[in-house]
Order: structure tokens, then C-alpha cells, then sequence
């Protein structure tokens, strides 16, 4: 990066400032400044021990403990920018580890649609032997998720399932659409998935389980999303992405993507 010229400073600039109400005021900044900084830290300090107790909740299975140290949850919350109240729909839900997640971060004053065209029995175990009034599940076509008339949503998440919605027989893009529509505006779309090499399209979506990241941007873009943020927080730059997903340790590269509508 180009650092510009410097500019030689005026002789009248380099006076001491000596008016007494100058001082006072600079010194009032620097005070409010100070306040607001450490009124940040402590409200996010706040939001981060509510997410460790979330996290130790009964209603987490043992699996998902075990899942956490790669799968970053904390992490996640915090990139999905998930709130109390906040309606979140999860898509192809797989076994309910996310759905479940959010359905905790939510609270029980929002409501969590785990979505799937055809339930895991993992899934049906979960909330059969830890219900949570607020999850429910909805079965619905992958290319036209919501009902219609439904509420519009506040989250929307797809993890690590992109690449086998893709070969799926249906219309991909339709079903992105359909995601958009379901979000109010303002909604927020997260996706994860393992990342395939560069210009590889959907070359690896059956072999290895993995997606090209610049395929599933303009796919997303195409049906009028905005990409707000990348996450960094499950990357693994030492992968040559070459190999089966699943079967990697440490974990596969993965890309972290938030839309906004």
C-alpha cells in the first residue's frame, strides 16, 4: 500500500493549544471515548458468557460436545449475529446440531425451523428425546423451502451442505431464490462448506465433498443477495484441497460466507 507525501505542517499549526476550554474539551473526548470502549468490551464480555453457558446446556447431545472444537460454535454465533427473538430457519438440517444451537440462542421467545425433504433418523432422535419448544421441524421441498404466506425470517443458515444440494435433482438456483424470499429485508443468509480448489465449480461436489467458494458467491449474488462479511475462523491454509473432505485431520479448509438481502 502507498503511504502519500507528507505535508509540511504550517508554522501557525505547531502553537501550543493554551486555551484552557480546548484542553477541557479534548479531555472530555478522550473521557467519553474511554467510557463507550469499555462499555463495548463489557456488553460483548456479556454476550460471550451467555454463549459458554448456552454451550453447556443438557439439551446438547454428547456428540455435539465432541463436534465443537471443530465445528466453532462461539464463533459462529457471533458471525451470525443470531439475537433473542430472532426467527432462524436452518436448512437441510442434517442432524440437528445447528437448529439445536440456534434454537438456544434464540431463546425460547424466537422460533427455529430445522428444515429437510426428509428427516435423518439422527434428527428425529434429537428432538424426540431433547424437545425444545421452539424447533420445529419442516419438511419441505429443497427448492421451495418456506410455506407460503409464512412469517419472513431473520437468519437463515446452510452448513456444510451446499455441495450435496448441488447435485441434487433439483433447481439449485431456485432454490436460493427461495432462501431470499424467505429472509424480511435486512435478513441474514450464513453458509459454510468445505472448500473445493479455486476454479473448480462443482467438479468435487461427489468425489471429495467440496465446493468452489467463488461458485457458490455468484450463485448467491445471482439471485440478489449482497455478500456483507467473510469468516476466517475454520480455515485451514494448509490444505491442499485435494483431498476427501470428510476424512481429514485437522479438519478441511472450510469458507465462511454472511448475505444479507
Amino acid at each position: 500500500m502507498s503511504t502519500a507525501p507528507s505535508r509540511p505542517i504550517p508554522s501557525h499549526s505547531a502553537q501550543p493549544l493554551t486555551k484552557p476550554w480546548v484542553a477541557r474539551v479534548i479531555a472530555g473526548i478522550h473521557l467519553v471515548a474511554s467510557l463507550m470502549m469499555g462499555a463495548g468490551f463489557a456488553a460483548a464480555q456479556t454476550v460471550n458468557n451467555e454463549w459458554d453457558l448456552l454451550l453447556q446446556s443438557p439439551l446438547r447431545l454428547d456428540k455435539d460436545l465432541a463436534q465443537d472444537p471443530t465445528r466453532k460454535p462461539l464463533e459462529l454465533l457471533s458471525f451470525a449475529k443470531v439475537k433473542p427473538g430472532w426467527r432462524v430457519m436452518d436448512v437441510y438440517s442434517g442432524g440437528g446440531y445447528t437448529a439445536q444451537l440456534m434454537a438456544l440462542a434464540v431463546t425460547p421467545s424466537g422460533k427455529v425451523f430445522a428444515q429437510t425433504d426428509k428427516p435423518s433418523k439422527s434428527l428425529e432422535e434429537r428432538l424426540s428425546l431433547h424437545p425444545q419448544n421452539n424447533i420445529e421441524l419442516l419438511q419441505r421441498p429443497m427448492d421451495d423451502l418456506a410455506p407460503p404466506n409464512s412469517e419472513k425470517l431473520d437468519l437463515i443458515t446452510l452448513i456444510y451442505s451446499y455441495h450435496d444440494i448441488a447435485y441434487m435433482p433439483i433447481d439449485r438456483l431456485k432454490m436460493d431464490k427461495s432462501i431470499y424470499d424467505a429472509l424480511k429485508y435486512g435478513g441474514l443468509f450464513v453458509i459454510i462448506d468445505h472448500s473445493a480448489q479455486e476454479g473448480s465449480g462443482l467438479r468435487d461436489i461427489r468425489t471429495l465433498h467440496r465446493i468452489d467458494k467463488k461458485l457458490v458467491i455468484q450463485d448467491f449474488l445471482s439471485v440478489g443477495f449482497k455478500l456483507e462479511q467473510e469468516g476466517d475462523f475454520l480455515q485451514n491454509q494448509l490444505d491442499p484441497r485435494d483431498q476427501t473432505s470428510g476424512k481429514m485431520n485437522p479438519p478441511a479448509d472450510g469458507f465462511v460466507l454472511r448475505f444479507k438481502k
